[in-house]
């Protein structure tokens, strides 16, 4: 018998990509497709109205009897009640309306 030379292995080798400067992920923000309508000042300008409009509402609350049987105008037709919640409410529905129409 003859010795047959064992065959040579070939070494595969693969190249894999590294991970550097040519193969960075780079994410792209996406655009809005429409511009938006009111500027930062404008969006801070109704937040305050809505807050005023809100606190309006909160002056507005209470004047429940503690008896049922007894009646108090006092508790219900106060100052606060009456008078100041409206003018806030009001205060921050012009608020709201110059927010809007603020360039």
């Amino acid at each position: 018998m003859s010795q047959d030379p064992k065959p040579i292995k070939k070494k595969v080798t693969v190249n894999k990509p590294v991970a550097g400067a040519s193969q960075r992920r780079t994410f792209v923000k996406p655009q809005a497709s429409f511009p938006l309508l009111f500027s930062k000042n404008n969006y801070m300008f109704m937040a305050i109205g809505v807050g005023l409009i809100a606190l309006g509402m909160i002056l507005m609350l209470g004047g429940s009897m503690k008896d049922p049987n007894q009646w108090d105008e006092s508790m219900i037709y106060s100052a606060r009640r009456i008078t100041l919640a409206p003018i806030i409410i009001l205060a921050g529905l012009a608020t709201e309306i110059y927010a809007i129409f603020k360039k």
